[in-house]
């Protein structure tokens, strides 16, 4: 299928072929929510969004792996790939080739990836935010810039669609933060802002213990109001992108905000389990939505 994928969006290079492979792999295997959503855009685009989540997903490695972290690495490669955007010499790891492609071809502004290698390089020294406004610094490097990244392949019709973007953005992030916290820990970072774990009388200490509590219950259900409120103000922006790129949009809002009800239906408990949307959920949205894209991308040819 990526054969026939890469030839629709006319890449021909062998060593970029493999570089979009590349991404591909890690985006299947590491993002399946944000991959099923992939599936309903047009052929042509599917590689260039494959390559958005590859180059960051090869970034965040070198800060949050667990088996073997290298931050110092992260500095130089992000050097070394702002250099080669500029003209210096091409970088040997396929993420980057195919990300340098994709910006390229869509026109991506360098200042979203900066903002984005700024925020990876904030993992390696801070392992807490005190207010929700140093959050959303983090997040939007971290994430809003991702739908911002996105947005020239979606094709937006209306310009406020750059708002809702990156509201969308922020919601998948804070979504993660929330599914996450347990994980995080393990990391020795809490993502959860300091002032609202003051509000409900949380420590870390408490959250490293395992336990839900009444008090991190109220805490994890005031941070799902939170990202429910952005994803409330997200969702208009869906309809102001290509009718071609809708319902891949729309899958992963749907999808991403079903981890909200995943994680109060699972009674809060991300300290010491992972939970998720099922896979047969996952599949009851995706595939009408795949019938709906066939179906716009035909009558937009015959129109």
């Amino acid at each position: 299928m990526s054969d026939r994928v890469l030839d629709a969006a006319g890449i021909q290079d062998p060593q970029l072929r493999a570089a979009y492979e590349v991404c591909r792999k890690l985006n299947q295997e590491h993002g399946k929510t944000y991959y099923l959503a992939t599936m309903l855009l047009p052929p042509a685009k599917r590689p260039h969004v494959w390559a958005l989540y590859g180059f960051a997903r090869y970034a965040d490695e070198f800060v949050d792996s667990l088996v073997n972290p290298d931050p110092d690495a992260l500095i130089t490669w992000g050097a070394n790939f702002l250099d080669a955007l500029a003209g210096g010499p091409m970088p040997d790891d396929p993420a980057a080739l195919a990300m340098i492609n994709t910006m390229r071809r869509w026109a991506i502004p360098r200042q979203h990836v900066e903002a984005f290698l700024e925020s990876m390089q904030m993992d390696i020294t801070i392992t807490g935010y005190p207010r929700y406004t140093d959050l959303e610094q983090y997040m939007y490097g971290s994430a809003s810039v991702i739908g911002l990244q996105m947005l020239p392949i979606l094709e937006p019709q209306q310009p406020e669609a750059a708002a809702r973007a990156r509201a969308l953005g922020e919601a998948f992030q804070l979504t993660n933060f929330i599914r996450d916290v347990g994980d995080d820990l393990r990391r020795g970072r809490v993502y959860l802002p300091q002032e609202d774990l003051d509000t409900f009388g949380v420590t870390r200490a408490h959250l490293e213990r395992g336990i839900v509590t009444p008090m991190i219950r109220e805490l994890l259900a005031f941070e799902i109001d939170r990202a429910r409120a952005l994803y409330a103000f997200a969702e208009p922006g869906i309809d102001m992108l290509h009718p071609t790129s809708r319902d891949c949009v729309r899958t992963a809002f749907v999808l991403y905000g079903e981890i909200l009800d995943a994680v109060e239906q699972a009674g809060y408990q991300v300290l010491t389990q992972r939970v998720g949307v099922r896979l047969s959920r996952r599949f009851q949205v995706a595939v009408p939505a795949l019938r709906q894209a066939r179906k716009t991308r035909r009558a937009l040819i015959r129109s």
